[in-house]
């Protein structure tokens, strides 16, 4: 894919928003896909659990929703006073293509006395073995890793796409705490592996990362250098990873490379933002707070990204800019998105108040702050329609009183 028109531009950047830890940092793990449903939670939602065998099945028609009989060979569990057992046979008024001797997990419903049957999930005894010897959702997460992590990658893809959602739904710090039980060889191999779901690799650079030694590093950096102009899932991940291993030396050739580099695609200008992000969330320290901020203020001058770096350097609390945004305010590049980040980035700063000094009387308020009440000042003079609508919104108090 070469590069871009705007509209695929904005495509992207909402794709990596929607996918990545900025929407749910707390809940799952910061470089995967959103949370999926893992067999897990699917077994534990169900009434009904079974693992069948095909035995035939009868086409739809016009007047006949069809027919497809199964054969229970193992129950995981069903309601009280249900009679499933092995041998025993299941019936369900729809057409489900297989052959004889197939597998299927069926998840049910109790209603009333009866048990509504979901559609037959294809999977081998392998499969369902498996997730019935997991550790239940109520096991401690360290517990449930520990055990889904020995089936990433396994040669059942099935098995090997859950025990990889039983991560990708995972916090990082509960990931974070099996840093010493990560399988770093396996993991240096899956990210230079050409048969591994490129959906896969943001979460193995960072186990990587949290795992790995100096000598991983150039296996990271060699994924983040290579030249391409596709959009490349999960390199966001890979590096962050590189970050943890590598720190401010990994920072700067992220810089070199990715932020200021303008012939690099928007996507890996996207991804090492995310990774930057990542390391201020997540990094405790590992890269400096100031050294992260100088990192961030590279991306100002470009327009694609302004509205989204202020924001960034607002939640980051760095009034470092506040002449720099004030200046651009007129200039050509400045678009509404632009002006709308300033503004807000304005009235953040003066709500900084943390370092005042003074009586209750007489309070000396930090520069950042006086600079920014002025600074408001001013806007809501030569842009009262955009300073208005950055204001946050008041909620009505119960009983129509406005805050």
């Amino acid at each position: 894919m070469k590069r871009f028109s705007l509209s695929m531009l904005a495509f992207v950047v909402t794709s990596f928003c929607v996918l990545n830890f900025v929407a749910s940092p707390a809940k799952s793990c910061p470089f995967c896909p959103g949370p999926s449903l893992t067999l897990t939670e699917q077994v534990a939602q169900a009434d009904a659990a079974v693992l069948v065998k095909w035995l035939s099945s009868r086409p739809p028609t016009l007047s006949d929703p069809g027919l497809c009989e199964l054969e229970v060979v193992d129950v995981d569990h069903q309601p009280d006073g249900s009679k499933l057992a092995e041998r025993g046979k299941i019936k369900l008024t729809r057409h489900c293509a297989g052959k004889v001797g197939d597998h299927f997990m069926l998840f049910g419903t109790s209603v009333e006395s009866t048990i509504e049957w979901g559609a037959p999930l294809a999977a081998s005894k392998t499969a369902y073995f498996y997730i019935r010897n997991a550790p239940k959702l109520g096991a401690e997460t360290t517990e449930r890793l520990q055990y889904f992590l020995k089936y990433l990658e396994a040669s059942d893809k099935l098995v090997a796409d859950d025990a990889f959602g039983e991560f990708a739904n995972a916090a990082y710090a509960d990931v974070a705490k099996m840093s010493g039980e990560l399988p770093r060889l396996k993991l240096r191999k899956w990210l230079t592996s050409k048969e591994v779901s490129t959906s896969h690799l943001g979460l193995y650079g960072m186990l990587l990362g949290l795992c790995g030694t100096d000598e991983d590093a150039p296996i990271l950096e060699a994924k983040i250098t290579e030249e391409t102009d596709e959009i490349r899932i999960g390199i966001d991940g890979v590096m962050g990873g590189y970050l943890l291993l590598t720190g401010e030396k990994g920072l700067k050739l992220l810089e070199e490379t990715k932020l200021t580099n303008k012939k690099a695609p928007f996507a890996e200008t996207y991804a090492a933002l995310q990774a930057v992000r990542f390391m201020w969330q997540y990094g405790d320290g590992r890269i400096s707070p100031d050294r992260l901020r100088q990192s961030m203020r590279l991306m100002l001058d470009r327009p694609e990204l302004a509205d989204l770096i202020i924001a960034d350097l607002s939640r980051m609390k760095d009034w470092s800019v506040q002449d720099k945004l004030m200046s651009s305010y007129d200039q050509e590049t400045s678009s509404t998105p632009i002006k709308r980040a300033i503004v807000r980035y304005i009235l953040s700063s003066i709500k900084d108040t943390a370092g005042a000094t003074g009586s209750e009387d007489e309070t000396k308020l930090p520069q950042h702050v006086v600079k920014g009440q002025q600074y408001l000042k001013e806007l809501e003079v030569k842009d009262p329609k955009t300073v208005n609508q950055a204001k946050p919104l008041t909620r009505p108090r119960v009983g129509g009183v406005r805050d």
